[in-house]
């Protein structure tokens, strides 16, 4: 492990935040586990010891992928999209049902289940980073520039929503943001705001006549979230909010400390969806806050890659795929804390997983290997800056535009050109 810290190139504190992130994750996931560990397999340390195998080997993961040039994942991009809508279309109508919800397909032979949505988050931001960054000099047409970005992320969120529309929402949500960073029109993303607004509508109504999809559920989800009316019968979701409010009330400022969470056993999930609650109760409002921070560090050190990267499909991609990472976390501790409905996300790096963890590996892997890129061209800078001539190139893998400021002895990167 250390020597896989020594050789990681690529920005150092991202480094230093997943490490942290994983070294949470084990301690936590032993805390929440070690008494249902004991009941299922007569040994408290069987989930610590896979949780540290998965993410050990997500870590390995984000080092051999921060090592390929990010450029290349332009021609991934379209293969990687291509084979996750019929995926997903798979999922939907034969998927394996866990929890409630048919999000999951399970691999023959090794029998491991893996969440389709996982793959296409991550290929749709890919696909979208290429698509924008070419598009640039057309993106403010509706026609040339809004059209060709928005048809592969509505039919990617319209695939995932009947089992999973919380994982809809937040890619909508963050695929906007994106656009919006990429110079979309603000008109333009408030037409998109309409078509999610009549499509969640659409598909509410038709799975309430039809019988088919999760409408019940989502509507029993905001019910409960409003407030519960029968306090003698509460539902699945409501036990699960209280439970959670009591760890939190353990917590206190400091915590109960590690290892000694009372609500572990009560609280469903505590691994997964609501660890961020265990976390708190272990290690009080101070562990909760180190949390939030580590998250925004994450977000701040990817948009300084995004405005450092001369190359808009590295800066897109960093940006997107560090920003819906972010969210999600976000969302996972909102409804620790009960500020919006229960969604089902995981915490990402923290709570106990194995495709995920590796998905979400694959993704830091991505954002470190472009800033790889970008210190290895700002140590190539000159460094007495000589007379400055601003031009635009083109680069082969996308056709997207090269953005940088060439001087006598060499080339210094500058932002993304806002024409």
């Amino acid at each position: 492990m250390k020597d896989l810290i020594v050789k990681g190139k690529g920005d150092k504190v991202i480094w230093g935040v997943v490490l942290l992130l994983s070294l949470v994750s084990l301690l936590v996931v032993y805390s929440s586990t070690c008494s249902l560990a004991y009941r299922m397999a007569r040994n408290s340390n069987y989930y610590l010891i896979k949780q540290l195998m998965v993410l050990a080997f997500g870590l390995l993961i984000t080092y051999w992928v921060h090592k390929v040039n990010y450029t290349r994942f332009a021609k991934i991009a379209v293969i990687a999209y291509a084979c996750s809508l019929p995926l997903l279309f798979y999922t939907l109508f034969f998927g394996t049902s866990l929890n409630e919800g048919s999000r999951w397909i399970r691999v023959p032979i090794i029998n491991l289940t893996f969440q389709t949505s996982d793959l296409a988050k991550l290929a749709l931001f890919m696909f979208l980073a290429r698509t924008l960054s070419a598009k640039q000099g057309v993106i403010k047409d509706w026609k040339k520039g809004f059209i060709p970005v928005l048809l592969p992320m509505l039919l990617t969120c319209a695939l995932i929503a009947p089992a999973n529309l919380s994982t809809a929402l937040m890619l909508g949500v963050t695929c906007s943001i994106v656009f919006y960073i990429g110079r979309i029109k603000v008109a333009h993303l408030l037409v998109l705001a309409g078509i999610g607004i009549m499509g969640i509508a659409a598909l509410f109504v038709v799975s309430k006549v039809t019988g088919f999809g999760r409408a019940k559920t989502w509507e029993q989800r905001i019910e409960d979230f409003m407030g519960h009316k029968d306090k003698d019968a509460p539902h699945k979701d409501v036990y699960q909010v209280q439970q959670a409010k009591i760890a939190i009330a353990n917590g206190g400022v400091f915590g109960l400390g590690p290892g000694n969470s009372r609500q572990r056993n009560n609280l469903p999930h505590p691994y997964s969806d609501f660890i961020y609650a265990i976390i708190i109760e272990e290690y009080g409002i101070v562990g909760g806050a180190t949390m939030v921070i580590l998250y925004l560090i994450f977000l701040w050190r990817s948009i300084n890659i995004f405005r450092r990267c001369p190359y808009a499909f590295g800066a897109f991609l960093a940006v997107g795929l560090s920003i819906t990472l972010v969210f999600q976390a976000m969302l996972n501790m909102a409804v620790n804390v009960h500020l919006v409905p229960v969604t089902g996300l995981t915490l990402p790096m923290v709570s106990m997983g194995g495709s995920s963890i590796w998905f979400t590996s694959v993704a830091i892997g991505i954002i470190l290997s472009v800033s790889r890129y970008v210190d290895e061209m700002e140590g190539e800078k000159p460094a007495t800056p000589q007379k400055v001539v601003a031009t635009v190139e083109k680069t082969a893998p996308t056709g997207e535009s090269k953005i940088f400021v060439k001087t006598g002895a060499g080339r210094q990167g500058n932002k993304l050109s806002e024409s």
